[in-house]
């Protein structure tokens, strides 16, 4: 009962249910309590910059500090980024085929479209146009505009120079870099503690506004986020395993049942790590490669959360009536692949969801409605994402031992 009062998911959990029962009862009324999610939600968009900014520097120089791993290195990372993008396209198309967000009454979308109208303007332009548009002119207006694709380039840029730099300095600049981000996590630390302030507000005025039903469509994203994780993880992954790997997946699914169960309950890569690498160490990888792969993956392979972004992006797409274009998708993949891999340190999916909405002016306001599951639906992540740092390591194996 203590750990359970000292949890703040339960508080947020009581915070919603409370939310919920109070626009039932009070209907359009229930639209006084706004303001304390609106101040919750400007805290939260108060951070999204600078934690984006930060985390993508640090992630590019220290990923281009690892050149010296050779072609353990660069088969590994390549393995990531290829099955982060197909990863991307199976929630895409998830999205687009099932439409978890799609049903809402004229009413309901009549309100909405007032409440995104804002963001609509966002991606009209056609591929080079939006190519172009990703080069900052000015890094720092694009900081103070927030304009997260452009932050994004240039946090890549600027971490890879700093990768190239000598080790001494660099490691430096990174140590600085990790210490800001330390300082960024307080920050968020203390905003979450008003969460379940900012959720009952939201949730009152959202369930007085749009109904009870609307609440219940979470439910769809999570079973479109469930069936988009078992393609990946019961076909992608076993497939590439199979073709490019030394390991039986019969046998690859026989060890990793045990680090799977455990990212299951813990919702950790990281405390997860040493579970995973001994499984590895059971398949006949080699311990070079475990020892390297392993440790990487938990930081930047999140196929998982990749998944997640993806649909949540269409989820509120389609919530709030927004007709996506291609150029919404580009900057939902960006962002939703780049952020992925700078989830590392990152307490929680949030404010990575944030980017991705915001890259594609998307209103970020629904966003505690998936608070209820956030749990659920981070166990499943992290069951997939730690699924692939095993996959990935039996395929470096083979690849860069050949």
């Amino acid at each position: 009962m203590k750990k359970l009062v000292k949890n703040l998911g339960f508080w947020i959990f009581v915070a919603m249910a409370v939310g919920i029962v109070t626009g039932i009862a009070m209907g359009e009324q229930a639209a006084i309590f706004a303001p304390l999610g609106t101040l919750f939600i400007q805290l939260i968009k108060m951070l999204v910059v600078p934690l984006v900014a930060v985390s993508i520097i640090s992630g590019a120089a220290t990923l281009g500090g690892s050149r010296s791993a050779g072609k353990i290195g660069v088969t590994s990372i390549g393995y990531i980024m290829l099955t982060t993008v197909i990863s991307i396209i199976i929630a895409i198309v998830a999205g687009l085929l099932f439409k978890p967000g799609a049903g809402l009454s004229a009413e309901a979308l009549g309100i909405a479209a007032a409440t995104s109208s804002a963001g609509d303007g966002a991606a009209q332009a056609g591929f080079w146009e939006t190519v172009i548009g990703m080069i900052p002119e000015n890094p720092v207006q694009a900081i103070a505009e927030g304009n997260i694709l452009q932050i994004i380039v240039f946090g890549l840029f600027l971490g890879f120079g700093i990768a190239s730099i000598e080790q001494t300095k660099r490691e430096k600049v990174v140590h600085g870099l990790n210490y800001i981000l330390e300082a960024l996590i307080w920050c968020i630390g203390k905003v979450m503690l008003v969460a379940p302030i900012g959720v009952f507000g939201l949730m009152a005025e959202a369930t007085g506004t749009f109904g009870f039903d609307v609440l219940l469509k979470v439910a769809n994203l999570l079973w479109v986020d469930i069936l988009a994780v078992l393609v990946m993880g019961v076909i992608i992954y076993p497939l590439t395993i199979s073709l490019f790997s030394k390991v039986p997946v019969r046998d690859f699914f026989r060890y990793m049942t045990r680090p799977q169960i455990i990212a299951f309950s813990t919702a950790s890569s990281m405390a997860t790590l040493p579970v995973t690498m001994a499984a590895c160490d059971n398949m006949g990888i080699s311990k070079q490669v475990s020892g390297f792969v392993a440790p990487l993956g938990a930081t930047i392979n999140m196929t998982g959360n990749a998944i997640y972004y993806t649909l949540v992006a269409i989820f509120f797409a389609q919530f709030y009536g927004i007709d996506l274009t291609m150029t919404h998708y580009m900057a939902i993949a960006v962002t939703a692949s780049l952020g992925s891999i700078g989830q590392a340190g990152v307490p929680g999916p949030t404010l990575m969801v944030v980017a991705v909405l915001v890259s594609a002016g998307i209103p970020i306001d629904g966003l505690p409605l998936l608070y209820a599951l956030d749990r659920v639906f981070d166990m499943m992540r992290t069951v997939l994402n730690i699924t692939g740092d095993a996959a990935c390591a039996a395929v470096t194996d083979r690849i860069a031992g050949e």
